[in-house]
């Protein structure tokens, strides 16, 4: 069974610069894509941003020039370098990844179980 489990969350002050990251762990043979989304509370949960097995990053407009994403393929991991936050930053944020499992020759969707970000003004 493929796990991807988030840490880095909790309670921060406006203009604070946490560090999300997401371990993806099991019998994972190849990652493509890693990317973080987030939920505010009544809201649709929506893309933060993207890396490829390349490095190619893509970001939402709300969060260009404040956050960076970037991933340890010999790690399984993908991290969300936030900077300079603001209230409505506060969600939960979800791990993302399109792996394949060794013994299965398909692509498949995995998500974490989240973790809390409140930003306190």
């Amino acid at each position: 069974q493929v796990q991807l489990v988030e840490s880095g969350g909790g309670l921060v002050q406006a203009g604070g610069s946490p560090r999300l990251s997401c371990a993806a762990s099991g019998s994972i043979s190849s990652i493509n894509s890693m990317a973080w989304y987030r939920q505010a509370p009544g809201k649709q949960r929506e893309l933060v941003a993207t890396i490829t097995s390349g490095g190619i990053e893509n970001y939402a407009d709300s969060v260009k020039g404040r956050f960076t994403i970037s991933r340890d393929n010999a790690k399984n991991t993908v991290n969300l370098q936030m900077n300079s936050l603001k209230p409505e930053d506060t969600a939960v944020y979800y791990c993302h990844s399109i792996l394949r499992t060794m013994g299965a020759g398909g692509w498949y969707s995995y998500w974490g179980q989240g973790t809390q970000v409140t930003v306190s003004s």
